[in-house]
Order: structure tokens, then C-alpha cells, then sequence
């Protein structure tokens, strides 16, 4: 439980918008005192659940909270961008809570009981709710919180705060939180901050996100690689693997020495990381958050986890290869498909031609996720195997027009087409 009047050390920033101060605070204070326009956190009585949420918009903004909650209960959980407070704004009207005149409050009543200052209010006395900055005498300057009361508006942050009302885990209720903190900041600067903040966010380049995802690979042992990791790894090794198809031939997002640079500029086509990487998740996953989550929570696993009793069901074909471990056959499988592919279509292929664009590639990983099960049952994963599979359909011109079309549309064509042509089946 959360004692108050609450203290924290705090750093203050000045910036042409105003000061604001920075600190820490755990989540469980933070749903006490903060509130947003359409959600506010209300306590209750079961320990299982200490919080629930109330507001107008709750179903709209639920899905989304559920997703955070999960990632919460993981054991690498990390919310490292603060959360933006205007602090001393009452909830009912949006406007700044104004000190009381004399009478008694907190401050006169050192280490006062919440209890003690109830008392104090029922006899009329007036209790100071105003969250303050506090000098002390060694020169730090503290953040002092006096009451429970709902006084802190989230600005921006608050589906990472929500989301420990659906957290599983009732110990990250005491997770620390980063805040920056304004005092007494008008409603209409309030609205100008968020505009600011999110106008100004650039989504993250899907293939970048993979790459830095992937980034400690090496420091990790394989049975604990979650889909989305192992598919990062096999995306790199098929890039560089000099008898892979796509060596040399997978964009690499992060900013490239020269001697990737110069190797990508040999290629005659290229195609992103976050393609084939998800071409392969979807050989072992339906749902790799999922999967990460429950690798992840409350400790770290390996994958065994995700055959145990009540775990999530999944059909996609090279699942039970993913748990088992059987990374090499995954990879050769992958890789001999992607022979057969460069000898039927890409070694055919005019420079016009769409089945070396991100849709061709996404299309013929489609087919392999309908080959997969069936070869890795029968165990016949070979080259030869795919290329006659795929060799009805090696005579269709992909740079006509009909296929013409980098949306997503153009990929199911792309795709309905070689399955006709070669005789496949879905």
C-alpha cells in the first residue's frame, strides 16, 4: 500500500513550453492519483484485481490495454519513455486545483495518518491536496504527493499506465515508472503538449524494428528464441548464405557498413528483411506476441513452454519443428524452397518483372506456408521435390500487366496464379 503524503526525489527541466520536473513513481501510485479524459483507474477489494478501470471510451481502448498487460507480466518488460503528468488538475472541471485559505492542511500536520487528516477534514478543516516541489536543505529538490485524491491528468502515457490494470502479475503493480511532471499546466497547453508529441511520431521501419530485435542473438541460447527471433536468424543466415537464393539480396535496415553496401549494389534485386522474416514466422506462428509472451512470462522459458498443458493451439505447419528445436531443418527446408523458386521464376524473371517485388516474395512465401506441413511429415524436403511442385506454373509472365500491382491484391493474384498453373491445392 501506497502511504501519503508520498515523497520523491526529483530533476528539474527547462524548456521554452515551461519547467517540468523528472522522477520516479510506481504504477500502484500512479493508478491512485492519475486520471486521463476518458479512464480512471478505481481501486477495489480483490487482491487478484486492486484495479479497475472506469471511463466512457473502456471498450474501444481494451484490446489495446490487453496487449500491454501482457507484455507487462514478461520478464523483459520495459517502459523507459515517461509517462507526462500535469499535476493539480481536478478531474470534474480540468481546472487547477487552488490551495486552500489557512485551516489546516497536510503540511501542518507533520507524518500525519490518511486517517488523521480525514479527521481534520470532517471537522471542516481544509486539507492542501496541491502536489508541490519541495526544497530541502541539502540543495535536492522532492516531489511531495499529500493525499490519494485524483490530482494528476495524463497528458500522454496512458495506455502504459491502463495497461497494469490488466497486468496478471499483481507484483508489477510496484514497477517504476519514469515520469515528467507539470505543475499547474493550463488544459489548453495540456492539448498542445499531446498534439505536439504525436504529430511528430514516426512510425519505426518495420524491417529496422526486426533487425534490432535480432540484434542479441548471439547472447541467447536457441531453445529460448521466441518465433520472431528465430526468424530473424534464419533471415540473416539466408542472406548470407552463399548458396541461398537471397544472398546478398536482403535489405538490411540498420545503417550499412560499406561492405554491405557494396555487396547489395551486386545484386539484381532485393527484397526487406521484415518480408522474409515474416514469410518465415508464419511457417511456425499464428501469433507470434502471444507466443513471445508466454516464453516470457513470469520467467523466461524455451520453447517447451509452448506445448504444455492449456497452451495456445496453433496449426501452422513447421510448428512442431519450432518446438522441437529443429532449426536446420526449418532453415534447409526454407532454403531448398527458395531454390526451386530462383530456378523456375526468378532466374526467368525480366527486370520488369513482379515476382522479384515485395509481392512476389510474399506471395510464393503464401505457397510454402500450403508445402510446408506436407513436406516436413513425409520428410521430403528436398529441392527437386518443390521444383516439381512449382514447375507448371514456371512459363507465366509476371511483368504483364495483370500483375502489375504492388498491393496486397497483387500478391493473392500473383499467388491464385501459380497455384492454378502448377495444380496446387489450398
Amino acid at each position: 500500500m501506497i502511504k501519503f503524503p508520498y515523497e520523491a526525489p526529483t530533476i528539474l527541466v527547462e524548456q521554452p513550453l515551461g519547467s517540468f520536473y523528472i522522477t520516479k513513481l510506481p504504477a500502484r501510485l500512479l493508478l491512485e492519483v492519475a486520471f486521463s479524459d476518458v479512464l480512471k483507474a478505481l481501486a477495489t477489494d480483490d487482491a487478484e484485481q486492486p484495479y479497475i478501470l472506469d471511463g466512457n471510451q473502456r471498450e474501444l481502448r481494451g484490446p489495446r490495454l490487453t496487449q500491454i498487460g501482457a507484455y507487462i507480466d514478461r520478464d523483459d518488460s520495459a517502459f523507459p519513455n515517461a509517462i507526462i503528468l500535469a499535476a493539480n488538475i481536478r478531474p470534474e472541471d480540468g481546472l487547477i486545483e487552488e490551495a486552500p485559505a489557512g485551516d489546516t492542511d497536510r503540511a501542518s500536520l507533520p507524518g500525519a495518518s490518511d486517517a488523521e487528516v480525514a479527521m481534520a477534514q470532517k471537522k471542516g478543516k481544509k486539507v492542501d491536496r496541491r502536489w508541490t516541489i519541495v526544497e530541502k536543505a541539502d540543495g535536492c529538490s522532492v516531489l511531495r504527493i499529500p493525499t490519494a485524491d485524483k490530482l494528476a491528468a495524463v497528458v500522454d502515457g496512458q495506455h502504459r499506465l491502463y495497461g497494469f490494470t490488466y497486468s496478471k502479475e499483481i507484483d508489477r503493480l510496484d514497477m517504476d515508472l519514469s515520469c515528467a511532471i507539470y505543475m499547474d499546466l493550463p488544459k489548453p497547453f495540456q492539448a498542445q503538449l499531446f498534439a505536439t508529441i504525436n504529430s511528430n511520431q514516426k512510425p519505426v521501419d518495420k524491417s529496422l524494428t526486426y533487425e534490432l530485435f535480432g540484434y542479441n542473438i548471439e547472447d541467447e541460447p536457441a531453445e529460448y528464441w521466441a518465433p520472431d527471433k528465430l526468424a530473424v536468424f534464419l533471415t540473416r543466415r539466408l542472406g548470407a548464405d552463399e548458396k541461398s537464393p537471397l544472398n546478398k539480396r536482403i535489405s538490411i535496415a540498420p545503417r550499412k557498413d560499406d561492405k554491405l553496401v557494396a555487396r547489395q549494389k551486386a545484386a539484381d534485386w532485393r527484397v526487406s528483411t521484415a518480408v522474409v522474416v515474416d514469410g518465415i514466422m508464419r511457417l511456425v506462428t499464428s501469433n507470434p506476441k502471444s507466443d513471445a509472451n508466454a516464453m516470457l512470462t513470469a520467467r523466461r522459458s524455451t520453447r517447451a513452454k509452448l506445448r504444455e498443458e492449456g497452451a495456445r493451439k496453433d496449426k501452422s505447419p513447421l510448428r512442431p519443428a519450432f518446438i522441437a528445436g529443429q532449426d536446420a531443418v526449418i532453415y534447409q527446408l526454407v532454403r531448398n524452397y527458395l531454390e526451386a523458386c530462383q530456378q523456375v521464376f526468378w532466374s526467368k524473371a525480366k527486370t520488369t518483372s513482379f515476382i522479384t517485388r515485395t509481392v512476389g516474395v510474399q506471395a510464393l512465401f503464401d505457397i510454402l506456408r500450403g508445402l510446408a506441413a506436407d513436406a516436413y511429415e513425409t520428410k521430403i524436403i528436398s529441392k527437386e521435390s518443390f521444383v516439381k511442385k512449382l514447375e507448371g506454373a514456371g512459363k507465366i509472365d509476371f511483368s504483364a500487366d495483370t500483375y502489375r500491382n504492388a498491393s496486397g491484391s497483387g500478391r493473392s493474384l500473383i499467388r491464385r496464379a501459380i497455384e492454378a498453373a502448377a495444380g496446387l491445392q489450398r
